[in-house]
């Protein structure tokens, strides 16, 4: 069994259409992680760009090796921390709402794209994924991403799951008044699929969106190990394997599925 993975949640981003302040901001947040013992570092959703900044989303998009990317890379590096950070990215002419996670060497591990896009904020600027599970194997630990609207498909997470997920990502941009979504969905996701999940939401204002915060680190009995509230933190915590065994071996919701009588679920 791997030992307990040390996380550090973001719950802030530079500033809005400003790349370069974000790129501070994540050198910062990534040498207070380490000072924390913390090997991996989430940030929210379009963490690089900002989200609610309109048609400038293709004017800041880039590819995945890209400039902005590169820098990421080199904090990985120069810190010893892996970073799961949110980007548009831009492919074939299309921008995707995209994650990436490098390690602590500064090595790209896994890049996901948003699949379930959130209203007019997602389908005027983004093209949605067509890949639903992206994993990498950081320290024994199996990491999954999604991107905030996505964990609120109950056929997402499940999928992560059956897969093999121990710890789902989620860079998220949630807005009032949907504060359930972190408060009671969040939990319950990580409960029914007995995984830890990372929830990592903004909690300032952007535009005409105010995001809520209220980021958190769930175990795989639904218990929150972490929960930020609605200003800016930096939240610290560890994805314990022993907990997935312990919730498992109590009750295995994966294990008495009857997918005869569900098959297309």
């Amino acid at each position: 069994m791997p030992a307990p993975l040390r996380v550090a949640l973001d719950q802030g981003t530079g500033r809005s259409g400003d790349p370069a302040s974000s790129l501070q901001r994540l050198r910062e947040r990534a040498r207070e992680a380490a000072a924390e013992g913390a090997t991996l570092l989430v940030t929210p959703e379009m963490s690089l760009t900002g989200y609610n900044i309109g048609s400038r989303v293709r004017d800041l998009a880039e590819p995945a090796d890209g400039p902005l990317l590169a820098e990421v890379s080199r904090i990985a590096a120069d810190t010893g921390v892996a970073i799961v950070h949110g980007f548009p990215e831009l492919a074939d002419g299309d921008v995707y709402n995209a994650v990436r996670l490098v390690d602590a060497t500064g090595a790209s591990r896994a890049l996901y794209r948003k699949t379930h896009l959130f209203g007019d904020l997602d389908r005027d600027h983004f093209r949605a994924g067509d890949a639903l599970v992206v994993q990498a194997d950081l320290d024994g630990h199996r990491i999954g991403l999604l991107v905030c609207y996505d964990v609120e498909f109950p056929e997402a997470v499940r999928a992560h799951a059956r897969a093999g997920t121990t710890l789902l990502v989620v860079p998220t941009a949630l807005m009032a008044p949907n504060t359930s979504v972190a408060t009671l969905l969040v939990p319950a996701r990580a409960m029914e699929n007995q995984i830890h999940v990372a929830y990592v939401n903004r909690c300032d204002t952007e535009g005409e969106l105010d995001y809520v915060g209220l980021s958190a680190l769930v175990g795989p009995d639904g218990a929150e190990l972490l929960r930020g509230g609605p200003t800016e933190a930096l939240l610290v915590g560890d994805v314990d394997p022993a907990a997935t065994e312990a919730s498992r071996a109590e009750l295995s919701y994966l294990g008495d599925r009857r997918p005869d009588l569900y098959p297309d679920a």
